[in-house]
């Protein structure tokens, strides 16, 4: 065996100069190289962009995202200082864009509260980026740098003639779209084809982060265009993170009118929280420090779920929603219907995220601080609107007796499987696999398909859970009633992750739960009752990638008795016909499917439970709130909404009548 001891001296040391840390461990500091990792080099520009508006030196911000997925980040701020920097000799800018932890927002003079760093975000994305231009507008006049993988490529900047063109029009097609203002910093990036698996930036991503920060910054401009499909947006909110429950409270029923909203320093901390409660069974809790959204919370959420118990708590009591033999509410009651924003801003030379991706705030002081505002503010609010306080109240009361009622309603299953020795679901034709990432479960769509299912599976890791009819929508029940339901219950104990408080997705029996249902209107509105219970009330199985819909075809094409083509779509149809046409003397016969019970088991795994063959689509969540709002509309009690989507969208519905 080697003596590793002295084997180990200065040659094995690798020392990483530059940006030479990002491109060998770029994770480390975007998160990922997929597609959430390019949202997060696209988010680290226009952090940097915000923080100017946040200062009060930008009025606008344009994102443009080009043909070819080049992305233009630009505002009317200040512009980024490219004089010569006195300590390392050379342009302020190239500092900035090369050295990492060099910016104006560490000593704490240029800004006072910023979400982005230069230095930290500007720099990796410049590693990052195959090519990255910087121009900047200031003391009359306008200069660039360029940059390949980080390394610049001049020795200084370079200033823009009339040669260069109007340097002003943000879109390659000269569309009106333009930088305005005498001052300011445009970056354009192109992500390296040799780090990210994906180069094509996602528009609903990018104006939901736009839309976001307009919702938290109020009387800022947010600008965005994208020139691969011509679409174009603008945002402008007055009203700040009130404007921002409206928004998320829309299609939904409130339980009171007033918006509780609070804004108030603590020490160094601004805290801004706003409240109301809707007539839903879920939570929207959002979170934002320095216009950063923190997707994993911390300190500042615990402080406000602690605080919000607490003062409901001691009002219910006060007031005689408690009795005094009485267990108090608990914090899962506090949480139903609640729609809420948390906004801190604390100083950037002070901020603590957990990592560099910036999605759990860790500074302690802010738990104490978000708990100070909101019990004073809170209490306040109840006093001066006691009809909200009372509806608030009898929400939370009545959320206390579902979860009671849902309590006995899960002991009397767990109890029923106890006395049955843990027996699975009779109708349940499990399989022989015990470990959950090679099984999977189909829930199918009728006994008739189920049986045929259960006959042309693979019995080693294919499970088949056939479901009679429409389960119950989910959306409109509380957990109480859900568990009554006896497919709903049936399909908890297959699944055996629990459910509600007892919920833990580790210990799920499959890593592939597939609905299969047919390929008509029925079919597609039982899909949609199952995602709007998995969404409900096991999203973490979502999240997980654990939730896919089978895509049984829809047409079988037969060339005599032995020769036959299976399409999934009109497109494929015609394709095949086609193609065939040119090929076969005999007539195509083609059966159009109405239903997975007009398979026999042979077809059913030829073509849609064989692995090597079948097409599956995996349910991804990729916008929470965006899917909360789709879920809540379509699902949910309000009519109106519904009206509209249907009237709006009816023009693109293809039906099977």
């Amino acid at each position: 065996m080697a003596n590793l001891k002295n084997s180990y001296d200065s040659s094995q040391i690798t020392v990483l100069e530059g940006l030479e840390p990002v491109r060998k461990r770029p994770g480390m500091y975007i998160g990922s190289t997929d597609e959430r990792g390019l949202q997060n080099m696209i988010r680290e520009i226009v952090d940097n962009s915000r923080d100017e508006a946040i200062a009060g030196f930008a009025k606008n911000i344009w994102v443009v995202i080009h043909k070819g997925n080049k992305v233009t980040v630009a505002d009317d701020g200040r512009g980024i200082p490219y004089d010569k920097h006195a300590k390392m000799g050379k342009s302020t800018l190239e500092v900035i864009m090369t050295v990492l932890h060099a910016g104006g927002k560490f000593g704490g003079s240029a800004y006072k509260v910023a979400g982005g760093l230069h230095g930290v975000g500007a720099s990796v994305v410049n590693a990052l980026s195959e090519e990255c231009r910087v121009e900047v507008k200031r003391d009359s006049a306008t200069v660039y740098m360029t940059f390949q993988k980080g390394v610049p490529m001049t020795i200084d900047v370079v200033k823009v003639t009339k040669a260069d063109g109007d340097r002003n029009v943000l879109t390659e097609d000269n569309a009106s779209f333009y930088w305005t203002g005498t001052s300011g910093t445009k970056t354009t990036f192109l992500a390296d084809k040799n780090v990210f698996s994906s180069l094509d930036p996602k528009w609903n991503l990018l104006t939901k982060l736009l839309k976001e920060s307009a919702f938290l910054f109020s009387g800022i401009f947010f600008h965005a265009f994208d020139e691969r499909t011509g679409q174009e947006v603008h945002y402008y909110f007055d009203s700040g993170i009130i404007s921002l429950v409206r928004f998320l409270n829309r299609d939904k029923g409130l339980i009171h009118p007033n918006i509780f909203y609070v804004n108030k320093p603590v020490g160094e901390i601004e805290v801004e929280i706003a409240i109301q409660y809707n007539d839903a069974y879920g939570e929207i809790l959002e979170s934002y420090v320095n216009g950063i959204k923190t997707t994993d919370g911390g300190t500042h959420v615990t402080g406000f779920k602690t605080t919000l118990t607490r003062v409901i708590n001691d009002y219910g009591r006060k007031n005689g929603y408690i009795k005094d033999n009485d267990d108090n509410f608990s914090g899962s009651d506090m949480l139903e219907g609640l729609a809420a924003v948390i906004s801190l801003k604390i100083p950037s030379d002070n901020l603590q995220f957990e990592s560099q991706t910036k999605e759990k705030l860790g500074n302690a002081e802010a738990q104490p601080a978000v708990a100070t505002v909101l019990k004073e503010g809170f209490e306040t609010f109840f006093e001066e609107n006691p009809s909200d306080a009372k509806r608030i109240l009898e929400k939370i009361s009545l959320a206390a007796r579902a979860r009671m009622a849902a309590r006995a309603a899960k002991d009397a299953v767990i109890r029923k499987n106890a006395l049955e020795g843990m027996t699975l679901p009779g109708k349940l034709a499990d399989c022989q696999e015990k470990d959950p990432s090679l099984s999977e479960i189909y829930l199918v769509e009728g006994d008739s398909a189920g049986g045929s299912a259960k006959q042309g599976r693979n019995r080693k890791n294919q499970a088949i859970l056939p479901l009679k009819g429409k389960i119950l929508n989910t959306e409109k029940a509380r957990i109480d009633k859900v568990l009554e339901f006896e497919e709903i219950k049936a399909l908890i104990i297959a699944l055996g992750s629990g459910i509600g408080d007892i919920f833990n997705a580790d210990k799920v029996r499959y890593h592939r739960i597939i609905i299969m249902t047919d390929a008509d209107v029925d079919g597609a509105h039982i899909a949609t009752l199952l995602m709007t219970f998995f969404f409900r009330y096991m999203p973490e199985l979502v999240n997980r990638g654990y939730l896919y819909l089978a895509m049984p075809p829809l047409y079988k094409i037969s060339y005599g008795s032995k020769t036959f083509f299976y399409a999934y779509n009109d497109e494929e149809k015609d394709k095949t016909l086609k193609e065939q046409g040119t090929k076969q003397k005999a007539k195509p016969y083609i059966q159009r499917y109405k239903g997975l019970g007009e398979m026999n088991p042979d077809q059913l795994w030829e073509t849609t439970l064989n692995p090597e063959n079948r097409v599956l689509k995996r349910v991804n969540v990729e916008d929470a709130e965006k899917a909360d709002a789709i879920f809540t509309m379509l699902m949910g009690d309000m009519v109106a909404p519904r009206k509209r989507f249907i009237t709006t969208h009816a023009q693109f519905a293809n039906l099977d009548l």
